[in-house]
């Protein structure tokens, strides 16, 4: 089990630079948050990609210099054919479990449809997933190594709107920034899916505020930005959303 405070006391006393293992978005978010009251140390993220939601950290001492000092990271691909057998997101962290990778052993994976999935990880246990990793669902699977070139993600992207609703209510403001129904948006909130400020929400009636934080894996974030009442006693919300 990861313990922040053993990792910051490592890196002063070794004066080096120690890596994290993965970590899930609220524990980054807490990890830096911790790490901007220090003043002996300092923390980089870094989870393969700008957008990326789970990443590793770098701690150093503050006199090291962090910026080239990314935590190490590895891409690999998992091929197979998923056409008749769609997989997804559970699906795959599933297997990866089963080959013997830990939580902390790996970061964001990236669904590439009927062809199977990239994952980010720690290099090290690129061997234990070639080794270990032979089949997701039903399908027979290969892994290898991939240049990062590859990456099948693309730039983020940031828009800026604002929206009318009748109420703050998840679905609803989650709705209109994803640009899906109402009804698909319940169903991926009852599904745990959705998370509010990292943390899974499964009420659709949970009212957000301005800072407020909706992410869903695959499509991107939205941040709540700025909330006005209308004459009419309606919620013109300004929005952000990355993807």
């Amino acid at each position: 089990m990861f313990d922040l405070g053993t990792a910051l006391d490592r890196a002063v006393k070794t004066w080096s630079v120690v890596h994290t293992p993965f970590l899930s978005p609220d524990r980054l978010v807490q990890a830096l948050s911790t790490l901007e009251q220090r003043v002996d140390v300092q923390g980089l993220a870094w989870g393969g990609y700008p957008q990326a939601e789970r990443g590793r950290l770098a701690i150093a001492p503050r006199e090291l210099n962090l910026e080239e000092q990314r935590p190490p990271l590895a891409l690999v691909r998992i091929t197979g054919n998923f056409l008749f057998d769609p997989a997804t997101y559970s699906d795959f962290e599933q297997a990866i479990a089963t080959a013997g990778l830990e939580e902390g052993d790996y970061g964001d994976v990236i669904l590439l449809g009927e062809r199977g999935a990239q994952v980010i990880l720690i290099p090290e246990k690129v061997p234990t997933l070639q080794e270990g990793l032979k089949q997701v669902r039903t399908v027979p699977i290969t892994v290898a190594s991939c240049p990062w070139s590859e990456l099948a993600v693309a730039p983020p992207q940031v828009k800026s709107f604002s929206t009318v609703e009748a109420s703050l209510r998840l679905d609803a403001v989650a709705s209109a920034g994803f640009g899906v129904s109402r009804s698909k948006m319940s169903e991926w909130i009852s599904q745990g899916l959705v998370r509010v400020n990292w943390q899974i929400v499964q009420q659709p009636r949970h009212l957000l505020k301005v800072n407020d934080l909706v992410a869903i894996r695959g499509r991107g974030r939205l941040l709540v930005q700025e909330i006005q009442k209308t004459k009419k006693d309606r919620y013109r919300i300004q929005m952000e959303r990355r993807r």
